[in-house]
């Protein structure tokens, strides 16, 4: 375990990371004795400071939904980040590529919350009736350290969270049955990826479950209005100035955005 002092200087490293535009040392080799409690610590201390200078928390984002992702990590379970008002961008929006470290881009499904949702024991159902609409979305993922990561690198870099792009068609979560969402990834006129929503943990709102679960052990839920990103059922793609993306839903639309 870390101090409380190691913990700020961990969020001080992030928070410099993202200043300068440089991925910093991994916070594990900066402090080998690092656990997973003081990894989301660093997350809380940089939130805190992110706030303290005017960002507003808009939802969580869940990451780690995959079991490939998880084996890979060496984890067990998903992880999961905040999102800030300032990385949220609406379809057709133009993204300066520069704001990010190493961009990457993810097909999700987000969770737009119609009320209040704590746990414990909260299941797909509870998730299914206090959700009021689910919407495409794309996450940007971006490291502010240096590769490779342990998984208390990802956590304490909020999770990888870069930004988020909602647009699509929006729909009440009974409108369609949300595990068989699929989508495809193009880039540049290429189709990169596809996949289908059941691979977020056999249902999108399973991953959100087990959020609500994870907040409730610290105190924490999900409010009315809030947005979840409930993981991504599609490999992340590398992005850069220049690219164009496109995500067909089918009859849920498609989300395109371009990276300046």
């Amino acid at each position: 375990m870390l101090s409380e002092e190691d913990r700020r200087r961990g969020a001080e490293e992030i928070l410099r990371a993202e200043r300068e535009g440089k991925p910093v040392l991994q916070l594990s080799k900066t402090f080998p004795q690092m656990e997973i409690e003081d990894a989301y610590r660093v997350q809380d201390l940089w939130a805190e400071a992110r706030i303290a200078n005017g960002a507003r928390m808009v939802g969580h984002k869940i990451g780690l939904t995959s079991r490939a992702m998880q084996m890979a990590s060496k984890m067990t379970e998903p992880d999961y980040g905040r999102i800030l008002d300032d990385a949220l961008f609406n379809d057709g929006a133009q993204i300066p590529a520069t704001r990010f470290i190493k961009p990457r881009l993810e097909v999700e499904l987000a969770f737009i919350m119609g009320e209040d949702l704590s746990g414990p024991n909260t299941r797909i159902y509870d998730v299914m009736r206090a959700t009021e609409y689910v919407v495409p979305a794309l996450e940007i993922i971006d490291y502010r350290t240096e590769v490779p990561r342990a998984v208390v690198d990802t956590i304490a870099d909020n999770a990888a969270f870069g930004a988020i792009v909602v647009g699509g068609r929006v729909i009440r979560p009974m409108d369609v049955d949300i595990r068989w969402v699929g989508a495809t990834l193009t880039k540049n006129g290429i189709i990169e990826e596809s996949g289908v929503s059941a691979a977020i943990m056999g249902h999108p709102a399973a991953g959100v479950a087990w959020l609500v679960n994870k907040l409730h052990a610290v105190g924490a839920k999900l409010e009315k209005g809030q947005i979840v990103l409930a993981g991504s059922f599609t490999r992340p793609v590398d992005i850069a100035k220049g690219d164009v993306i496109t995500a067909d839903y089918g009859p849920l639309g498609a989300i395109s955005v371009s990276f300046t």
